[in-house]
């Protein structure tokens, strides 16, 4: 299993507040440490509001690319859908040729919806955008010369698409969260699937799982092909007491912000206990918890390639964050790799 982390690049107002020069500049720190401690991936998502500087993941991308070696670099998740994927491309193919071959992407429609009025589309054609702009993204990655038609486009008539990525073929993960339609597509299209899930059990998406890699095996694709990754909210600390005491402030009063925006409840402690329970999403505690933890979603879905930590959302101080990468490469990735021994 590959360990790694997503961020939105909170620019930490409020709690820890921090100017956007000093929160971009921490960012970059936290790549730069994910990379020396061994972590496989680290993903830049995508907002375009006050609270978040990610409005341009390559571009935060490109700069780390420039900092660090081995670590590979994604979006987490660009929203394809308000999204030209002609740019999408080069920008990303771009990266792949400044880290030498270490850029991915993971697309979506995205659960935030600023972008949709901000770009210009119309909200009701949600699914449709996306269903199209993934359709000609994966065209233009598979071929130079690209003929397409559709909707919300100009045509492209066997117009070429440069640059080229260093990868022959650049990685593309379907970001999903539970609507049966996308793991049905991500299997149908072979892509890897980045299934986000941020509350209740992780077994529940078993289902979900299991419809993608059956609609995978029903279009010809080999189990191998049909890699899945799992994306939650998560901190490691030395032990499972500091964890809930560094992470339970700052997640409760950002998700019950969050809830007042999307119609949710406020967060309760019983809530969030439940949450970090054995079966629960938050992949929260020492590194023996999470280590054993992320073994039990692996289990529960089947097998995960991937798991990527959220943890940049709970006010959570540089230094705390600095020592949870710290802790995954040192502490839990050794450990994950001695139980996947074992199994």
């Amino acid at each position: 299993m590959e360990i790694g982390i997503d961020s939105f690049a909170s620019a930490m107002y409020g709690r820890n507040t921090l100017s956007s020069v000093d929160a971009m500049e921490q960012l970059l720190d936290r790549i730069v440490q994910a990379d020396q401690a061994g972590l496989a991936i680290f993903g830049i998502g995508e907002h375009h509001k006050k609270e978040y500087l990610d409005s341009a993941p390559a571009v935060i991308l490109a700069a780390a690319a420039a900092k660090t070696k081995k670590i590979r670099l994604s979006s987490a998740v660009a929203v394809l859908s308000t999204s030209d994927p002609v740019r999408v491309y080069q920008n990303f193919a771009t990266l792949d040729l400044l880290s030498k071959g270490r850029a991915e992407l993971v697309v979506g429609r995205g659960s935030a919806i600023e972008s949709y009025p901000l770009f210009g589309f119309d909200l009701n054609d949600y699914d449709a955008l996306f269903k199209e702009k993934l359709e000609l993204l994966l065209k233009i990655r598979d071929q130079e010369f690209v003929t397409w038609t559709g909707r919300f486009r100009p045509a492209l008539e066997n117009q070429p698409i440069y640059p080229r990525a260093l990868q022959e073929k650049l990685p593309i993960w379907l970001g999903v969260g539970g609507t049966p339609a996308s793991f049905v597509r991500a299997g149908t299209l072979g892509l890897p699937l980045m299934v986000a899930i941020i509350g209740g059990e992780t077994a529940r998406f078993r289902p979900l799982v299991d419809l993608y890699r059956e609609a995978g095996r029903r279009a010809g694709f080999a189990p191998e092909q049909l890699k899945v990754g799992l994306h939650s909210p998560g901190y490691v600390a030395a032990t499972h007491e500091e964890a809930i005491a560094d992470y339970y402030p700052g997640y409760a009063e950002l998700w019950t912000k969050l809830g007042r925006e999307r119609g949710w409840p406020p967060v309760t402690r019983r809530q969030f206990d439940s949450m970090v329970s054995p079966d629960g999403v938050l992949v929260l505690g020492s590194p023996e918890q999470v280590a054993e933890k992320l073994m039990r979603h692996s289990e529960a879905l089947g097998g995960v390639d991937r798991f990527t930590f959220q943890m940049d959302n709970a006010g959570l101080t540089h230094d705390q964050l600095l020592r949870s990468i710290t802790l995954i490469g040192q502490k839990v990735i050794p450990l994950i790799k001695t139980l996947e021994l074992h199994k």
